[in-house]
């Protein structure tokens, strides 16, 4: 029976540093040789991923935090922020001193001159990665074309309750602690999840969610978890991941993509 197998970018497939284990790379190219769909599923903007894993085996995507699927160079949903809201967004996260990071299909919008000593090094790893995809907020304030935020924290500073609670009418919203996203609350379009992508694009491919696989770590992929049939937990994931795992594979850098499939019998 064919699957359908989704895998988180970050730690899962991709170091921000190191790129994307050659293990990993070999694994879905056999995954996808052998019948089967491979399904990047990131809480990336689409934007933001980077031509090494566009260059993969990869069938499909599911970006911007599951407000964007394609499938084989088709796109099947693109929901995007009206511009005004954007705009208000990027004023709300300054009133509460954190830092916008706006994140859309085409383009990633930030000002670089608000990264404070301790995150600057994020931003510059951030923008090398982007390339022409890279965008300042200031000068394009009337045509932000996005579909999330990344908010920065400053640590002592920001006001991260406050920031949350005044955007959550139009977003829902993941904070992370660990990794490169620490120091991150993620503000997402409501009604739209990692779950709710993977569960759009089964129907679309008309394969049973029964037949559905996922590798994740982080708390991002959590409703990816709850939507997929079959889940496995990377090593050194988080503990709610893990919890919710049926096994955990070894980490990224132990060739864990490579170990994961074998051990489901699809490569």
């Amino acid at each position: 029976m064919k699957k359908i197998v989704f895998f988180d970018a970050d730690q899962t497939v991709l170091d921000m540093r190191t790129g994307v284990p050659e293990s990993t790379r070999r694994a879905i190219e056999r995954l996808v040789d052998n019948g089967h769909e491979a399904i990047l599923c990131t809480g990336r903007a689409y934007s933001y991923v980077p031509d090494e894993l566009r260059r993969m085996a990869f069938t499909g995507y599911i970006a911007n935090g599951g407000a964007y699927i394609s499938h084989q160079g088709k796109i099947l949903l693109n929901v995007e922020v009206d511009p005004a809201l954007a705009l208000k967004t990027v004023e709300i996260l300054r009133q509460y001193r954190m830092i916008p990071v706006l994140e859309g299909t085409n383009y990633m919008y930030f000002d670089p001159e608000e990264y404070t000593d301790d995150i600057d090094h994020l931003a510059v790893i951030i923008r090398e990665q982007l390339g022409s995809r890279f965008r300042t907020i200031r000068g394009n304030e009337q045509r932000l074309g996005i579909a999330k935020c990344s908010a920065k924290i400053r640590s002592g500073i920001s006001d991260i309750d406050g920031a949350i609670a005044a955007l959550t009418p139009w977003y829902d919203y993941i904070q992370h602690y660990r990794g490169m996203a620490r120091w991150t609350v993620e503000f997402t379009v409501k009604g739209h999840t990692k779950g709710t992508a993977v569960e759009t694009l089964c129907k679309a491919l008309q394969i049973p969610i029964s037949e559905s696989i996922c590798f994740g770590d982080s708390m991002n992929d959590y409703t990816m978890f709850q939507a997929c049939r079959t889940k496995v937990a990377m090593g050194g994931s988080v503990q709610d991941i893990i919890d919710m795992a049926d096994f955990v594979t070894d980490s990224m850098f132990e060739d864990g993509i490579q170990h994961g499939l074998e051990r489901l019998g699809l490569i």
